[in-house]
């Protein structure tokens, strides 16, 4: 390093350019003149004063004015709702909440008193009134996964665009319906597949699009997570009825759509198994405990994903023919990371941008497509794919046999 220059002039002019940074600096020819005399840059003024408006270039773009903002209800206030998606509304800059929509009138009123939401938007499941809540443009549904149709159908019909929280429904049928409630009342629909959104994710799909991992050949794809039967937001997944089967449908479905989304075409056979734990375990009277799926794509490529109820994993490896792609952890919400492999070492890959991003970004990402008619992402058609996709897992699973799948995801003969 260069010794520091003690001198008095190297002393004021360091002391200038410090105090520069600061918007104090020593406005003076004198005071700004390096070495050589020749003054590094314009005349500063010697007075605390205020300073342009730097540019926004950063990751966060500057907020739109509140009534360009899209409003926001949030319909369902369990735990993550109340823990993720509310604080991250908040945080939108296309986005802000307006309502509120819970069965349960205490908690409806304890979580619109923490959020000022006033008491004119807070509205029960039936939803009534919700059509004259003008400030309310979407309702993020954010239930059991039964309780989607009903509530994304209601939504519909008062005339609000919906988010809903994934899976989409717990039946092809039931998110076909919930897409026709939709385009009869002419408002849009989404899927909240968060991880679309994820920074980590999000780089390794510029990644593979670039080219940088060669010919992708194979993905696996795992998410598994302990079911805690003492849990009040885990016992309605015990339930069949509710969840729509078990761990596949929960977490399994990251797997699914991710796989789906690095390889960039959905498989056109698969084959599948379910099962509970040998021993006796009351969280899988209804509900398997691990399922596990091969696939093949008319590309000839092939994949391969697990869900289970047991452990604790949520890992995506991507392989190609010039490096290994890692997400470990690849959908939590925060903590994540992406390293790739190649034959000379292991780089950890750099990500700017905070996990909390993929909370914000979907919202806003809805926001924009509502009101600037921008391209959506992470579309109902998406949502309807993955669900005939899962059903065709189930009935392989059933059937002992490889099954046939057409395009759109649904299972053929």
């Amino acid at each position: 390093m260069p010794k520091p220059d003690l001198s008095r002039r190297g002393f004021l002019h360091s002391t200038a350019l410090g105090l520069g940074a600061l918007g104090l600096s020593a406005g003076t020819a004198q005071a700004q003149t390096g070495a050589g005399g020749t003054p590094p840059g314009p005349d500063l003024p010697v007075e605390p004063t205020g300073r342009p408006q730097p540019a926004m270039n950063g990751p966060n773009p500057w907020p739109a004015p509140p009534g360009e903002r899209v409003g926001w209800a949030v319909c369902g206030l369990g735990h993550f709702a109340q823990n993720y998606v509310l604080p991250h509304v908040k945080e939108g800059v296309d986005s802000r909440l307006t309502g509120l929509i819970s069965g349960t009138p205490d908690k409806l009123a304890q979580v619109g008193d923490a959020y000022a939401v006033p008491e004119a938007a807070r509205f029960g499941y039936d939803m009534a009134g919700l059509a004259e809540a003008d400030d309310i443009d979407v309702v993020y549904v954010v239930t059991p996964n039964a309780i989607h149709e009903t509530n994304v159908v209601r939504a519909a019909e008062a005339g609000k665009h919906v988010f809903c929280e994934k899976p989409m429904a717990t039946s092809p049928a039931a998110g076909q319906r919930m897409i026709d409630a939709c385009a009869a009342n002419g408002v849009n629909l989404g899927v909240a597949y968060r991880a679309h959104f994820e920074p980590h994710n999000v780089e390794l799909k510029r990644m593979i699009e670039a080219g940088a991992l060669g010919r992708i050949e194979f993905v696996a794809s795992d998410h598994h997570r302990p079911l805690d039967p003492k849990a009040t937001r885990d016992i309605w997944r015990m339930r069949k009825d509710l969840a729509g089967g078990g761990s596949l449908p929960d977490i399994g479905i990251y797997s699914l759509n991710g796989l789906i989304w690095f390889m960039d075409e959905v498989p056109n056979r698969l084959v599948a198994q379910t099962h509970a734990p040998a021993y006796d375990d009351d969280r899988f009277a209804e509900v398997e405990g691990i399922c596990n799926v091969l696939l093949e794509f008319p590309s000839g490529r092939r994949g391969q994903i697990s869900s289970g109820y047991i452990a604790s994993k949520k890992r995506i490896d991507v392989w190609g023919s010039d490096g290994v792609a890692v997400l470990d952890p690849a959908t939590s919400y925060m903590g994540n990371s992406l390293s790739v492999s190649r034959v000379d070492g292991t780089e950890e890959v750099a990500v700017d941008d905070p996990d909390a991003r993929q909370f914000w970004e979907e919202i806003d990402h809805f926001s924009r497509h509502v009101r600037d008619g921008a391209e959506l992402r992470i579309t109902a058609e998406m949502g309807l794919r993955d669900l005939r996709l899962i059903e065709a897992i189930y009935a392989s699973a059933e059937r002992g046999v490889w099954v046939e799948i057409g395009p759109d995801g649904a299972m053929k003969g």
